[in-house]
């Protein structure tokens, strides 16, 4: 019978381990680096996370990012996986019952998740815990190689500039959708060293911007101002973005299904989406 405790003590390398284990059969592989630049990331608190156990192995678990979520505090799901051979046992849902009093005990108020929208085993099992889709999210991965576009002409007087991203509420007025926990300016203000953020400006001010992610490619935000749409100033984006990916590929995890603006532009430059995921919510 596998015992079910905190992960507060257990050493950060048997935690990837037990990661890479269980989704060893997933679409995207993380290396430990990736992996540990992705929980920071997401906020993950260990106190707050929880693991089934059998002969001191983990055999199961759920990694939680602590913050906020549109100004609740909320629990997030960045990872629950288990080992191939302990599936179909239900220990994912009694690592969650278990941990949802430790959750109350922090004053969190919400648990919120993403999932694959194809893995209808998990999204059936959220359900009957009591979460519900709040929304729909595309993603897109497009290796290096693959990627046809070219950086058209800017206009006279558009310029590219690096920006601070301690600035941030003008890039929220471009935004056509709230960002998801991982793409939220929360998440990279927990590492911003690890983001490239780049500008395009006009004569008087910002018209377009793009975060991004150089050693894993993945780009969190993309937006242009409606005005100055239409003009080359995303295409112009993406190329600066290639230009400085360290990565073999480019990532654009959770846009939202309903913007149809983000999806139509990723299309036109060749990047289309391969999977769907459910941003899923339940109230504590």
């Amino acid at each position: 019978m596998a015992s079910i405790t905190s992960l507060k003590n257990e050493n950060p390398d048997a935690i990837y381990e037990a990661f890479a284990q269980a989704f060893n059969d997933y679409e995207i592989q993380l290396s430990k680096e990736e992996f540990f630049r992705m929980m920071s990331r997401r906020g993950f608190d260990p106190s707050l996370s929880f693991a089934a156990y059998e002969n001191d192995k983990i055999v199961a678990f759920t990694l939680n990012g602590i913050g906020e979520f549109k100004g609740i505090k909320t629990a997030y799901d960045t990872g629950t996986g288990t080992i191939k051979e302990y599936r179909g046992k239900g220990l994912a849902s009694e690592i969650f019952k278990y941990s949802i009093p430790y959750l109350k005990s922090s004053e969190i108020e919400q648990y919120l998740l993403e999932v694959l929208q194809h893995n209808e085993k998990a999204v059936s099992i959220y359900k009957k815990l009591g979460f519900e889709v709040s929304r729909e999210f595309n993603y897109f991965v497009k290796d290096n190689s693959e990627l046809q576009f070219g950086a058209k002409q800017l206009n006279q007087g558009y310029q590219v500039i690096d920006i601070d991203l301690n600035n941030t509420n003008l890039m929220l007025e471009f935004c056509d959708f709230n960002p998801s926990w991982q793409n939220s300016f929360e998440a990279i203000s927990r590492n911003p060293l690890d983001f490239k953020a780049i500008g395009i400006t006009d004569s008087e001010s910002l018209i377009g911007y793009c975060i991004f992610e150089p050693n894993s490619g993945d780009i969190s935000q993309i937006a242009v101002d409606r005005r100055h749409r239409r003009k080359g100033v995303g295409n112009h984006l993406l190329s600066q973005i290639l230009k400085n990916n360290k990565h073999n590929s480019i990532k654009i995890i959770n846009t939202d299904v309903s913007c149809t603006s983000i999806t139509n532009f990723l299309k036109a430059n060749f990047i289309d989406p391969i999977g769907k995921q459910f941003e899923m919510i339940k109230k504590l």
